[in-house]
């Protein structure tokens, strides 16, 4: 990376050296006539984050950052010029039949050992950074009731288990009136029961169930967990209740009061950092957010990957068209093919709803200086680091191996959110740059601003600001490092991220591409 700058003068950063366009740094972008360093000049203002031409491009000659063509010019345009979206054709989508396979799997780096963080073992082996009371539905019928209780939970017992961190209702809008042996109904089955079994609730959540639903409890449940003595440890159906709703809710209550006593006595242990299963995310992305936050993530996902963790990266339409990075990344040609095969299932998902790759690019992506998904691809996918992919994971399905995964997702921020959750995620990383309030309440979410602008405007929103590596105040590596000893910290609960503090999360969910009846 090449970060042109002096502190009060116009700064481009270009990432390649045979990069073409180069991205504007200062705060407010430049002015018309601006000079940087040598003979460029700003032939009209260009705001902060968007592209610069280096030289004069021809008319169909390829604009290239990252050094990828990220699209190729409709018109000339002259070195110094805003280079916009509405000036540049968009590449097509590489072809998966022809893409390369383990031919750059990289070598395994030096493992990292003696590093831990304080988190709470469960029964089958993962690990838990939050002591969680989870109550999952079977059905969208019982929503409502499941709210009332909670809020009952949460005011008359949750007081009285101080090691119990929260109680949080897993609700979702499946469960009936879906055509439930539908081709692809397994993946929000399989999604609803892996989330009950996250490690933050102790590998198994409570389950409140209607009676009647085509999803039944005995799908959700965790089988050898179901009965204790003839009592039903995990499950409530509603339609069992011969004395209404206070009786349901009373009943409710009693069964979520037993598992928070189980959970009140389960203490904080040192872990290796192997028991680590990271999510990360980027949403209200920008043109920084390939240059600080997201290759910041990279250098700490190496870390983990290098300490034994499992770490995660997702958001199908985001590495479609860097994908050819990927599968020569792969461990051995099976996980190549498994990274096409999810490329090739989301392309056909598209296909029927007459849409592409391109409807992922939203209005503020493009506001922060991404022209295209193309660009943004490339921008999203240094989140993975330089680790080999040593699995797939299809949607819904949970983790089972170490090291450096692609968990095949939608790139709504709410979706992955969700199919991470259920893959065995404990903590989460999410970096923004345009801004949001992004949060989950099954597992704390560390936010990652990719300017410092938006660090000092959202104080006590953005928990890490990965904008000093642009200004030159640290470097990659130094954040890297940084980052990863953060992760620890709010893993050990000895910080609580912001969206911890103001209890901000958005609801679960569910990807069904199956039809509703």
């Amino acid at each position: 990376m090449q970060l042109i700058k002096h502190q009060d003068s116009p700064r481009y950063i270009k990432l390649n050296e045979v990069d073409n366009v180069a991205v504007v740094v200062n705060s407010g972008g430049v002015a018309k006539g601006a000079q940087f360093d040598g003979d460029l000049v700003a032939t009209e203002d260009i705001p902060q984050c968007h592209k610069i031409a280096l030289q004069t491009l021809a008319e169909g000659e390829a604009v290239i950052r990252y050094g990828q063509t990220i699209g190729y010019a409709r018109e000339p345009l002259p070195q110094g010029s805003w280079v916009k979206e509405s000036q540049l054709h968009m590449p097509a989508a590489p072809e998966l039949a022809s893409l390369p396979k383990a031919d750059k799997t990289p070598a395994d780096l030096p493992p990292l050992e003696g590093y831990t963080f304080e988190g709470y073992r469960n029964a089958d082996g993962t690990v838990g950074t939050r002591n969680i009371l989870g109550i999952t539905t079977t059905v969208q019928c019982v929503a409502g009731v499941l709210e009332h209780a909670i809020k009952r939970i949460k005011d008359d017992l949750l007081p009285k288990y101080p090691n119990v961190d929260d109680v949080v209702g897993l609700t979702h809008s499946y469960g009936c009136g879906v055509a439930i042996n539908a081709t692809d109904a397994y993946i929000p089955i399989r999604t609803v029961q892996n989330i009950a079994r996250n490690p933050n609730f102790g590998g198994q959540a409570l389950v409140i169930g209607l009676g009647c639903e085509k999803l039944q409890p005995e799908q959700i449940i965790n089988t050898e967990h179901y009965h204790l003595g003839e009592e039903q440890t995990w499950l409530y159906i509603l339609q069992q209740s011969d004395l209404g709703f206070t009786d349901m809710i009373a009943q409710i209550l009693a069964l979520a009061e037993s598992r928070l006593a189980q959970l009140n006595q389960r203490q904080r242990e040192t872990c290796p950092v192997s028991d680590l299963v990271l999510g990360m995310q980027c949403g209200g992305s920008d043109a920084f957010s390939g240059i600080t936050a997201n290759p910041g993530l990279g250098f700490a996902s190496d870390l983990l990957v290098r300490a034994g963790a499992t770490v995660m990266f997702s958001e199908v339409t985001e590495v479609r068209d860097a994908v050819y990075m990927l599968t020569s990344r792969a461990k051995n040609s099976e996980v190549a093919d498994a990274i096409v095969r999810e490329m090739d299932w989301y392309d056909r998902y598209l296909h029927k709803g007459e849409a592409d790759r391109s409807a992922n690019t939203t209005p503020g992506n493009k506001a922060g200086g991404l022209s295209n998904i193309v660009e943004k691809s490339l921008g999203s996918i240094v989140k993975s680091g330089s680790s080999a992919i040593s699995a797939v994971l299809g949607p819904g399905e949970k983790a089972s191996t170490k090291g450096l995964v692609f968990c095949a997702t939608p790139a709504s921020d709410f979706v992955c959110g969700t199919l991470q959750l259920a893959a065995g995620m404990n903590l989460h990383v999410f970096t923004t740059g345009r801004g949001t309030p992004y949060g989950l309440a099954m597992a704390p979410v560390v936010k990652v601003s990719t300017r410092t602008d938006l660090a000092q405007r959202w104080p006590d929103l953005i928990d890490v600001d990965a904008g000093k590596i642009a200004t030159g105040a640290c470097s990659l590596e130094e954040f890297g490092w940084e980052l990863f000893h953060y992760y620890l910290d709010v893993a050990s609960g000895r910080k609580q991220t912001w969206a911890e503090q103001h209890r901000l999360h958005n609801d679960l969910t569910l990807f069904n591409p199956a039809p509703i009846t």
